[in-house]
């Protein structure tokens, strides 16, 4: 066995789960070794059955006392019972939907449970244990990693392969980390790293692989960031006219706020220096990110050049498209739309317009990446909810400028704690955007229980009867997704046939065509619907001014960072606005999460608590920012490793800034491996 062994060669693993494990990224027992747990088991200590702890899953070791018995509830639910004992006692155990149990215990062998042992009343029970005999226990009596996982694969199949990988290959990782930058920061070897952080000798070891892996992740992306900051300190941007500010701001219908004011500054001092800017704008939703955008577009177009908007969806993109339209076709600058709904015919229109410099600024979707789309003089890119696109694609954008680097412009309304954001977006200055303006009102929030739903329904009778619109937003697509988790499907369709026959009611998730999608949200847009259930697909997007409720299902399920952006779509028109968080929880760390939620509505408070809160849990959710996916290291909970390792990147670079050396080469490889969507950075 090698790096290079492919994963179907080993025993159990056909066409089928080879292809499930090819959705996870695992090909090879290369790719496997480096595919970390997301978290553990302690299965280290093994507890009589009468003495096991009830709040926690352990292990006990016992005795199959009687074969085990299924029975059929319904049409797809059965259950299968035994009963276990030991010297101390005895347990009833319950299986749900696991049939195969009956084969697998044998009455009269002793087995290794895992699971939350109940004490219900004098009796003790399991339900749904894992369980190994125990003469054959691989995954008992160990620390058990536990890994990310996909339909058709389980954790016991990860496990297993990983266990064998690990066992004949940890030794073969190359070791991509300078010795001397290894040994001045006390770090492990490659292979006591990928032994331990699979299956770790105790919580000691885990904590010395662990250090180890983030170390060298964050070390190596430190090392692609300053890449990237050098081949921006070299190029040259366009130069920009200095204008008066002024002038812009009479086209404004309302007055700025000092935040925008300074953000303009901010992009002045940028765009007439002479080096491409690269600037993050952050501020949340309703600060008037916009406006700034388009007084960027408006000294390129003093200057004769154009401008492209890229934003992440059809709806969004013809907001804009309809906001700069309105906003600077008065100074003479002509707006266009371009996305893939276009008929070919006002496609190929649009294009020749911008190939001739006829549009001065295009807003669109990725369609203004595609073949054909050719710019006369394209000088600003602006991109609207950054963590939607990565690195990548701003540099496709960017590449569509003949000759010098375009100045690029990325707008979030993600609230990112500022320590992260200077980290993260380690190529671009950051301006934040922490004032609204006057006359918004603030959003009521509240947290209720299931006891009072009926109350909830007559509120959204109330807001309809107004005249007004509602979104409602759940966090699974389809029933089964999670035990009382609120599905769009099943619930919109309970809802509109039992709740609200008499209203409008229509839904809307990531898993329909984006035709069929774009097709609500229009509707919706239009005032044609009265009450969206939607996922979480519209925390950005449509902008419904007339929509003056949000109401969150299983509030408790999302972190607080994306309840702020749902809350962000109400509270956008004249009317007092609502936010209503469903939850049943009754933990008292999850209620004092939300209350917190519902005290304040400064995005930068809720993402630094959020951060506080979650610790090392992912503050970004899956591929959130344009960065390269990091496999270990964990932006949120690492900031302490990641200033240890911005530093020795920064003395190695020093030392050696091509990395030419014969010891840096491999290093070099990594980070090129790690920016593969990024290739131009090094050249």
């Amino acid at each position: 066995m090698n790096l290079n062994t492919r994963l179907e060669e080993f025993a159990g693993i056909g066409p089928q789960r080879a292809k499930a494990l090819k959705k996870l990224g695992l090909e090879t027992v290369g790719d496997l070794l480096t595919y970390w747990p997301r978290d553990y088991e302690d299965r280290t200590k093994i507890y009589p059955i009468n003495e096991a702890p009830t709040e926690e899953p352990c292990c006990v070791s016992a005795l199959v006392a009687d074969t085990p018995t299924t029975s059929h509830i319904r049409k797809g639910l059965s259950t299968t019972k035994c009963r276990i004992v030991d010297g101390s006692g005895s347990a009833n155990v319950t299986f749900f939907n696991q049939e195969y149990v009956r084969q697998a215990l044998v009455h009269g062998e002793s087995y290794i449970f895992y699971g939350k042992m109940e004490a219900v009343g004098r009796r003790r029970q399991l339900t749904n244990p894992v369980f190994e005999r125990e003469d054959r226990a691989r995954f008992t009596g160990r620390i058990m990693p536990v890994y990310p996982l996909t339909a058709g694969v389980s954790n016991n199949i990860l496990a297993s392969l990983a266990l064998q990988s690990v066992e004949s290959c940890a030794g073969l990782l190359p070791d991509h980390l300078p010795s001397q930058v290894r040994l001045e920061h006390e770090l492990c070897t490659q292979e006591y790293a990928c032994q331990n952080a699979h299956f770790p000798k105790d919580q000691k070891a885990l904590e010395i692989a662990r250090r180890r892996l983030v170390f060298e992740e964050l070390f190596t992306l430190s090392c692609g960031m300053a890449f990237l900051r050098k081949r921006r300190d070299k190029a040259q941007g366009q130069v920009f006219p200095q204008k008066n500010m002024e002038e812009f701001l009479t086209l404004l219908p309302f007055t700025p706020t000092g935040a925008q004011r300074k953000a303009m500054a901010e992009l002045t001092a940028d765009l007439t220096s002479g080096k491409p800017m690269n600037r993050l704008l952050q501020g949340d939703v309703g600060s008037g990110k916009t406006a700034v955008a388009a007084y960027a577009a408006w000294l390129a177009y003093a200057g004769g050049f154009q401008t492209a908007m890229m934003a992440p969806t059809e709806i969004l993109a013809h907001q804009h498209y309809e906001t700069l339209t309105k906003l600077l076709s008065p100074a003479g600058i002509r707006v266009g739309l371009l996305t893939g709904s276009l008929t070919a015919a006002e496609k190929r229109a649009v294009r020749a317009q911008l190939a001739s410099g006829e549009l001065h600024l295009i807003v669109g979707t990725h369609a203004l990446l595609s073949e054909g789309v050719e710019y006369q003089n394209l000088a600003l890119v602006i991109t609207d909810e950054q963590h939607r696109f990565g690195v990548g694609q701003r540099s496709a954008l960017s590449s569509k400028a003949k000759g010098m680097t375009p100045h690029v412009l990325v707008m979030s309304a993600t609230p990112i704690p500022r320590t992260l954001a200077l980290l993260i977006y380690g190529d671009l200055e950051v301006t934040i955007m922490d004032e609204l303006p006057a006359g918004r009102k603030a959003i009521d929030t509240f947290l209720v229980g299931e006891d009072k739903r009926q109350r909830m329904y007559g509120f959204v009778r109330k807001q309809v009867s107004e005249g007004r619109q509602v979104y409602i937003i759940c966090p699974a697509v389809e029933e089964g997704e999670g035990a009382d988790l609120k599905a769009v499907t099943a619930y919109a369709k309970e809802l509109s046939e039992k709740v609200f026959p008499d209203l409008r009611v229509a839904f809307v998730h990531g898993k329909l065509k984006s035709k069929d999608k774009e097709a609500v949200m229009d509707a919706f847009h239009r005032g044609e619907l009265d009450v969206l259930v939607s996922t979480t697909v519209v925390e950005v997007g449509v902008d419904v001014p007339n929509a003056n409720l949000m109401i969150v299902e299983n509030a408790d399920r999302f972190g607080l960072s994306q309840l702020h952006q749902l809350r962000g779509r109400v509270g956008r028109g004249e009317w007092q606005s609502y936010c209503v968080l469903m939850s049943s929880n009754r933990s008292p760390e999850t209620r004092e999460r939300l209350k917190y939620f519902c005290s304040t509505t400064d995005g930068f408070k809720i993402a630094e608590k959020d951060l506080e809160l979650r610790g090392p849990g992912d503050f970004f959710g899956q591929r959130q920012h344009g960065l390269p996916v990091l496999k270990a290291a964990d932006l949120a909970g690492d900031t302490r490793v990641l200033k240890e390792a911005q530093e020795a990147a920064g003395a190695l670079l020093a030392r050696d800034p091509g990395l030419r050396d014969p010891e840096n080469r491999p290093l070099m490889e990594q980070v090129r491996h790690l920016f593969a969507d990024e290739g131009d950075i090094f050249n």
